[in-house]
C-alpha cells in the first residue's frame, strides 16, 4: 500500500506572514515544502493546472473578496479529477517519505472548504496581520486607497470566519503573535500537527516596525478590526485563540503551549454586537 502523506495548507492574505509562517514549518524534519519550484515564492497554485490560475487570480487586495475565487463544497473543481491532478502535479515537488507536504499559496485563504473536500485529512492554518500595516506594506504593489485595503482584509477576514466553521483541523495565528511569543507559538503549531518541536529556531524580526499607521480610522473599520485583537495605530492587544481539531486531546495541547483559552468562532461578536460597539 502506497503511503499518501497529508497535507498542510498555509494560507493568509499577500504581506501577512505566509512565508515567515511556512519557513518556519518547513524547517520541521517531518515537513517537505515546495522548494526551489520556478514560480513565485514557491506558490503551488503556479505548480498545478486542476484549477486555473492566471494573472488575474491571486490579485493582491482583490482576490480574497471576489466570490468567484472563494471555492468551497459547491464548487465546479470538487471532484475526483482535480483531486488527483492536484496530486499528480505536486507530487514531484515533494519527499514522499515525509508525512506532511506544506503548501503555502495567498490564495488557499479562499479555498479551504474546497480543500478539505479533495483531502478530508489536510489541515489548516491560517496568518492574520494587522489590517493597517497590511496595507501599508502591500501600497508597494498595489494603488489603492489604505482604508479600502483595510477594508479587504476585514471582508476577508470575515470570510475566514465563516469558512472556519466548516474546517475540522484549522489553526488562526497571527503575525504579531508569532512574532512576539516565536518559541511558544511554533511548539503550538507542532503540537496542532501532533510532533514534537524538533524544528530549529529561527530568527524573526518584527516587520510591523518598519510601518506607521494612522490611528485615525472610520468606526465601522475599527470595530472590525477589535474583533481580531486589533486597534487604530498598528496595536495589537491579547485575545483568544481560535484552534480547531477532531481530538480534543490534540486541540488543548497546542492551546497549552501559548496559555491561552480557545475562542470559539461562534463566539466573534455578532453583527447586532459589532454595530452596539460603533455607536459607542
Amino acid at each position: 500500500m502506497v503511503h499518501q502523506p497529508r497535507f498542510l495548507f498555509v494560507a493568509g492574505l499577500h504581506r501577512t506572514g505566509t512565508s515567515v509562517l511556512s519557513r518556519i514549518l518547513g524547517a520541521h524534519p517531518s515537513i517537505s515544502s515546495i522548494e526551489g519550484a520556478p514560480v513565485p515564492e514557491n506558490e503551488g497554485c503556479y505548480l498545478q493546472g486542476a484549477i486555473p490560475h492566471t494573472a488575474l487570480h491571486g490579485r493582491p487586495g482583490h482576490y480574497a473578496t471576489d466570490p468567484a475565487q472563494h471555492h468551497t463544497e459547491s464548487s465546479r473543481f470538487n471532484s475526483l479529477e482535480t483531486q488527483q491532478r492536484l496530486v499528480s502535479d505536486w507530487s514531484r515537488w515533494y519527499d514522499d517519505t515525509k508525512p506532511w507536504w506544506l503548501e503555502k499559496s495567498p490564495v488557499n485563504l479562499t479555498r479551504t472548504r474546497l480543500y478539505q473536500q479533495l483531502f478530508p485529512t489536510a489541515q489548516f492554518m491560517v496568518i492574520l496581520r494587522h489590517p493597517q500595516v497590511m496595507a501599508a506594506a502591500l501600497a508597494k504593489w498595489v494603488d489603492a486607497d489604505p482604508a479600502a485595503l483595510v477594508r479587504h482584509a476585514l471582508d476577508a477576514y470575515d470570510t475566514v470566519r465563516e469558512d472556519l466553521r466548516y474546517l475540522h483541523a484549522a489553526y488562526v495565528v497571527r503575525y504579531e503573535d508569532l512574532i512576539a511569543r516565536a518559541d511558544d507559538v511554533r511548539r503550538s503549531l507542532f503540537a496542532f500537527l501532533s510532533l514534537d518541536d524538533h524544528a530549529p529556531g529561527i530568527a524573526l524580526r518584527n516587520g510591523n516596525s518598519e510601518y506607521e499607521v494612522s490611528d485615525v480610522l472610520d468606526a465601522e473599520l475599527a470595530a472590525r478590526m477589535n474583533e481580531w485583537g486589533y486597534q487604530t495605530g498598528g496595536i495589537t492587544v491579547p485575545v483568544g485563540s481560535i484552534c480547531r481539531h477532531p481530538l480534543r486531546a490534540v486541540q488543548e495541547v497546542a492551546l497549552a503551549h501559548i496559555g491561552t483559552e480557545n475562542r470559539e468562532i461562534s463566539g466573534l461578536s455578532t453583527e447586532k454586537e459589532q454595530k452596539a460597539n460603533i455607536r459607542q
